[in-house]
């Protein structure tokens, strides 16, 4: 449809500056909502995110975290927001409505996995509920905290694949139950699994804090009740986090399985080191990343700002 009213062009710069009526925007919108949101993915379409994750491998696992869902966001930003920018803003509280759905009833679900890789399945799912939280507030800190969340997201749910894919290697189960005590016998891997659970809650000084910090600034300067909501949701990463944490790493060693345990090899502590570095960089030096974004993000939102109605319709829209 855009290529036909743009007169036979794939340029995305051209469809940006498209003037489209009222129903158009909000057809258009629908449509790239309904595939952005399986691909983010949101509320109430993601059930196949959790089934794939345990499915694929560590190296699936980990692509399909830290890059492939943030297609889903980098949709809005370059479709649904600049080519329906009128839309974006009349259906801005449905979208907020499943993003807050997202971080809270998710996080919920997330508290009672047995399987590791679906608990974090299920807490990447509450994290990006963040993003696109941040993307549909219409302020310049809200949406580079959507920007920022994406990026911390990537390192700590990667990291994150990456540990259980540790245990995984070694023991053949993601069951939780399965361990216990695993600091014993395996300290360095004990760091570094403490380490991105507590980026995965939003500890300061981590990356984890970060964007979801941002967002919830950015959440109450557009209403408070929103930021509260947003808010409490750091409060169950915490809790389903720490959770799995305690149970698998801290305590006594739960069998003689976990007792052969071998702890990282130089491979795997590389990995992890990378991304260890990466989360505290980010946590503690942001400028970086928010500098680089500024200019961008400012660009955008001043696009979205100005209605693309036909004249006509915005003469209408301002006679009433």
């Amino acid at each position: 449809y855009l290529y036909n009213k743009s007169n036979g062009s794939f340029d995305i710069l051209a469809w940006h500056h498209l003037p489209l009526t009222m129903k158009e925007q909000v057809l258009i919108f629908l449509a790239f909502l309904m595939a952005f949101a399986v691909k983010v993915p949101m509320w109430p379409v993601h059930t196949w995110l959790p089934d794939a994750h345990v499915e694929a491998p560590t190296g699936g696992s980990v692509v399909l975290a830290a890059i492939m869902l943030k297609l889903g966001g980098y949709g809005f930003l370059r479709f649904s927001l600049p080519i329906a920018p009128d839309a974006s803003h009349y259906l801005a509280p449905l979208v907020i409505v499943l993003s807050l759905i997202a971080v809270i009833y998710i996080g919920l679900v997330a508290m009672v996995q047995a399987d590791m890789k679906k608990l974090v399945a299920y807490s990447s799912i509450a994290h990006m509920g963040f993003v696109t939280l941040g993307f549909f507030i219409f302020n310049e800190i809200g949406v580079q905290g959507g920007i920022v969340q994406m990026i911390s997201h990537g390192f700590v749910s990667g990291a994150m694949f990456l540990c259980i894919g540790v245990l995984y290697d070694r023991l053949h189960s993601r069951q939780i139950a399965d361990y216990g005590g695993v600091v014993n016998v395996m300290p360095k891997f004990a760091a570094f699994s403490v380490l991105f659970a507590m980026a995965n809650c939003g500890l300061p000084a981590t990356s984890g804090f970060v964007g979801e910090f941002m967002v919830i600034l950015g959440a109450v300067k557009f209403n408070f009740w929103t930021g509260f909501l947003a808010a409490t949701a750091l409060i169950l990463g915490a809790a389903y986090s720490l959770w799995m944490v305690k149970r698998v790493v801290f305590g006594k060693i739960g069998n003689s399985h976990v007792a052969e345990l071998v702890d990282l090899n130089g491979r795997e502590f590389a990995m992890l080191g990378v991304l260890a570095l990466l989360t505290i960089y980010m946590g503690l030096y942001p400028a970086p990343f928010t500098d680089t974004m500024q200019v961008s993000v400012a660009d955008l939102l001043q696009h979205v700002s100005v209605s693309k109605l036909p004249a006509q319709a915005v003469a209408t829209v301002a006679a009433h």
